[in-house]
C-alpha cells in the first residue's frame, strides 16, 4: 500500500544573535537540504536590524523577516508560522543540525488527521565533554531527550520547539505561541510545552513524537556548568507552576508528577552502579526544580495574573 502524500512545509527558523551565525548558516543548509524539500525556508530575527540586513544581503534563498511582536522567541516564531502559507510549518533552532530525512520523519504522522503537532528526538552536541554528574533523565536541561521518553513513534502530551512540526490550521485557531511566555533573558518557561497543552484541547487533536527524527542541539560550553545546571532546573520549577496557573492548574503537570515518581528509581540505579556524581545530579536537580516552583507559587499568590495571551 503506497504512502500518504507528503504535505507542503515551511520550515521557521528564529534567531536574535549575530554570536550564532556559523550555527545559522548550517542551521539553514540542513533545511534547505532535506529530502521532503521545505516550500519555504523563513528565517526571522528578534529586533536585530544589523543581523536583518547582513541575512538578507549574504544568505539569497530565504524568506527573512523581522519579529512583528514583542521581543522573544514566541514572537519570532508565531512571525513566521503566520507569514507561511503550507498546511504545515516546522520550527527549527538555529543552533541545530539535522539528518536529510529529520522532515521527512516529522511529516508522515500527519497522515492521521488527529494529528495536531509532531516532534522529534533531540541529542546534546556537547561543545566540550558531557558532565560527569549529568542524570541521563536530565538531559532536557540542556535541550535533549532524556531517558524515560518513548523509543519508537507514539503519542505524547509535548514536543519541543527545536524540532517541531504544526499543522498549521490549528496552530492558527489558538493563535499561535503565547507571545511574552517564552525565553527571555533570564528567564525560561515552557512555552512548546504550553503550546501544545492548548492544541491539543481544541476538537481532541494530539502530538506524536517521533525519536528517529534526530537533531543534534549544540550545547555551549558555559551550558555545562553545574550551576547552569542548577539555574536551568529552577527556572523550570517555575515556569511549570506559571504555565499552570494560566490552565488553572488540573491535570496540566500529570506528566511532571509521573517524571517526578520516576526519579528515585534512576537515583538508586545510579547510586547502585557507583555513578555516585549523577545520583547527586538527580537530587541537586529535584532540589533545584522543587525551590524554583515554591519560589513562583509563593509569588503568584501575592500579584494578579499576568495577561499572557495568544498572538491571535
Amino acid at each position: 500500500m503506497p504512502s500518504a502524500p507528503l504535505l507542503a512545509t515551511s520550515i521557521v527558523i528564529p534567531t536574535h544573535t549575530e554570536e550564532r551565525w556559523p550555527s545559522l548558516v548550517r542551521t539553514i543548509a540542513c533545511a534547505r537540504s532535506q529530502r521532503a524539500a521545505p516550500a519555504d525556508v523563513i528565517v526571522v530575527v528578534d529586533h536585530n536590524p544589523a543581523l536583518f540586513r547582513r541575512i538578507r544581503r549574504e544568505l539569497p534563498g530565504v524568506t527573512v523577516l523581522e519579529n512583528a511582536y514583542g521581543k522573544g522567541v514566541s514572537g519570532n516564531r508565531n512571525t513566521g508560522a503566520f507569514h507561511a502559507r503550507t498546511p504545515l510549518v516546522a520550527f527549527m533552532d538555529d543552533d541545530i543540525t539535522a539528518q536529510p530525512d529529520w522532515l521527512e520523519n516529522l511529516i508522515a504522522p500527519f497522515a492521521d488527521p488527529r494529528v495536531v503537532g509532531t516532534g522529534g528526538g533531540i541529542e546534546p552536541a556537547w561543545e566540550s565533554s558531557r558532565p560527569r554528574w549529568m542524570p541521563d533523565e536530565f538531559l532536557w536541561a540542556v535541550g535533549g531527550s532524556y531517558a524515560g521518553m518513548p523509543t519508537v513513534t507514539s503519542p505524547i502530551r509535548n514536543v519541543w520547539s527545536a524540532s517541531m512540526v504544526v499543522r498549521r490550521s490549528a496552530f492558527d485557531a489558538v493563535g499561535g505561541f503565547r507571545v511574552g511566555f517564552g525565553k527571555l533573558g533570564d528567564r525560561n518557561r515552557p512555552e512548546d510545552t504550553e503550546l501544545c497543552l492548548r492544541m491539543s484541547a481544541l476538537d481532541g487533536g494530539h502530538w506524536m513524537y517521533v525519536p528517529s527524527a534526530v537533531i543534534r542541539h549544540e550545547v555551549p560550553a558555559k551550558r555545562s556548568t553545574f550551576s547552569f545546571f542548577v539555574h536551568r532546573c529552577y527556572a523550570e520549577g517555575r515556569g511549570k507552576v506559571q504555565m499552570a496557573g494560566l490552565h488553572d492548574g488540573g491535570e496540566t503537570l500529570g506528566a511532571e508528577r509521573s517524571y517526578l515518581w520516576s526519579l528515585p528509581k534512576a537515583f538508586l540505579r545510579d547510586l547502585g552502579a557507583g555513578r555516585f556524581l549523577r545520583a547527586g545530579g538527580i537530587l541537586a536537580g529535584v532540589a533545584a526544580a522543587g525551590w524554583g516552583g515554591a519560589v513562583e507559587t509563593v509569588a503568584a499568590k501575592r500579584q494578579p495574573k499576568a495577561a499572557l495571551e495568544p498572538a491571535r
